[in-house]
């Protein structure tokens, strides 16, 4: 074989014995690579490190009419990149849940604008702007792939375990030591008003109200146990999820145990049934079944049952039961805007409060923000569950994000989501989107085949025949 041939020869199979495209058949030419996403890198964010430690820090800043947390801080300053990000399609493809989030924090500053002016549109519907669409935008930009999700739990699960020693102090002294520790550098919020329980005080800790704390701290509980339990030994799996379960419940509240009881049951569910592949689908049988005998059985509506039956006290479940009745009518007496901040339709004799995050943005900012919250939530729930072609590492992961989901949905109910529990929530939220956009892995060959390729013409002058 001439030199020049056989070279050619040796750069040809060696072009194909070197080819690590990660699927067969798939071409890796560069072009359209700015429609794609882009593929980030393992290590997670400082910058969401540190946003999700201020989310423990319940220091208070007040500069002109706002009040800054550091959260909020950390926020102001990292959602127009974030937004920029996701423009340009580095934050992998757009989703619908991404334009409902953009609509309710916008419709949010014009509701505001409508009922009480520019002003107040712009400073308090920009925080929720900030709040909602930059946690949110937080999670979908800098949460990328297995490893950065799996450390965004692990840094969730040292701030709940470094609180517990404080929640303890706190549950048996009934003094706040963690919130008279911040307070001591800056002015935090105030010590809510807390009625014993059981003959304990209901911890509070570094949030406003114990039930928040217990929201926030028991919203990860699926995530710790199959997330970071997926490495090390049993006993690490059951130690880190008793923590979490522990120090959520030191904030004995009805609302967060109820979501971690379903996150418990459903945790049980899928290890129970690990072997059947139908299990979601029974468990979505077993929950009409149950919704169609309570229908027919009990003289209350579903949600009626649900909030009766569900909380620590009947004063409690009747509250919100009324809360349910008089904020749907005022969310239906201002369909558009809302009432704002003023006063939503309800008897004189009835507290101002909402506590029911589902019905409150519809009260305050109208139908409009109400349902656009809802979607995004559904819809990212449903993209994610119908993902096809998940390994099992994030077929795992996946069970954990909806199962926490899921303890959302349903303490959300009971529940108003504020400040701190509010941005984790929408930062969790959209963490899970890079689920979304996993690719299944080509199945591996016993034995690697090389094809042969054709051999390029040789351009070497060949000798005249003697």
């Amino acid at each position: 074989m001439p030199p020049s041939l056989k070279a050619t020869h040796d750069r040809q199979i060696a072009a194909v014995e070197t080819n690590d495209t990660p699927f067969p058949g798939r071409r890796t030419s560069t072009r359209g690579k700015a429609a794609e996403p882009v593929r980030a890198k393992s290590g997670l964010s400082l910058l969401v490190v540190f946003f999700l430690g201020s989310l423990f820090i319940p220091w208070l800043w007040s500069i002109g009419p706002v009040i800054i947390s550091p959260f909020r801080l950390i926020l102001i300053f990292s959602v127009v990149p974030c937004l920029f990000i996701w423009a340009g399609g580095k934050a992998g493809g757009f989703r619908f849940a991404d334009f409902m989030i953009l609509f309710h924090g916008l419709w949010c500053i014009v509701a505001l604008a409508a009922v009480h002016g520019l002003t107040t549109g712009v400073q308090s519907g920009g925080i929720i702007f900030v709040e909602t669409v930059g946690a949110y935008l937080l999670g979908r930009c800098f949460v990328r792939n297995a490893d950065q999700f799996r450390a965004v739990v692990q840094v969730l699960f040292w701030a709940v375990a470094i609180i517990l020693p404080f929640a303890l102090v706190e549950v048996v002294t009934n003094k706040n030591v963690a919130l008279s520790f911040f307070s001591s550098f800056f002015p935090t919020h105030v010590l809510a008003f807390n009625e014993p329980r059981w003959g304990f005080r209901r911890v509070q800790a570094v949030f406003e109200h114990p039930i928040l704390f217990g929201v926030s701290c028991g919203a990860i509980l699926a995530l710790v146990h199959l997330v970071l339990g997926d490495r090390g030994t049993a006993f690490r799996r059951w130690t880190r999820s008793g923590v979490v379960l522990l120090t959520a419940f030191l904030s004995l509240s009805g609302g967060p145990m109820t979501a971690m009881a379903a996150q418990i049951g459903l945790l049980s569910w899928n290890w129970l049934l690990r072997n059947n592949e139908k299990r979601w689908l029974i468990v979505w049988a077993l929950v009409a079944a149950m919704y169609v005998f309570i229908s027919l059985a009990s003289n209350q509506t579903v949600p009626e049952f649900y909030l009766t039956y569900f909380s620590f006290d009947k004063g409690s479940a009747y509250y919100r039961i009324l809360i349910w009745h008089f904020g749907s009518g005022s969310a239906l007496n201002h369909p558009l805007f809302g009432v704002g901040f003023n006063r939503w339709d309800r008897p004189m004799w009835m507290p101002g409060s909402i506590d029911m995050f589902w019905l409150y943005s519809a009260v305050l900012f109208g139908l409009p923000a109400g349902f656009s919250m809802m979607l995004a939530f559904l819809s990212t729930v449903w993209t994610i569950g119908l993902k096809k072609g998940l390994d099992a590492t994030r077929l795992q992961y996946r069970t954990a994000f909806l199962i926490v989901m899921t303890g959302y949905f349903l303490v959300g109910w009971t529940v108003h989501f504020w400040n701190a529990t509010y941005v984790l929530f929408l930062f969790l939220l959209g963490s899970g989107s890079w689920l979304v956009e996993v690719e299944k892995p080509a199945p591996a060959r016993a034995k690697r085949q090389v094809r042969q390729p054709r051999l390029a013409p040789t351009t070497t002058p060949q000798p005249d025949p003697a």
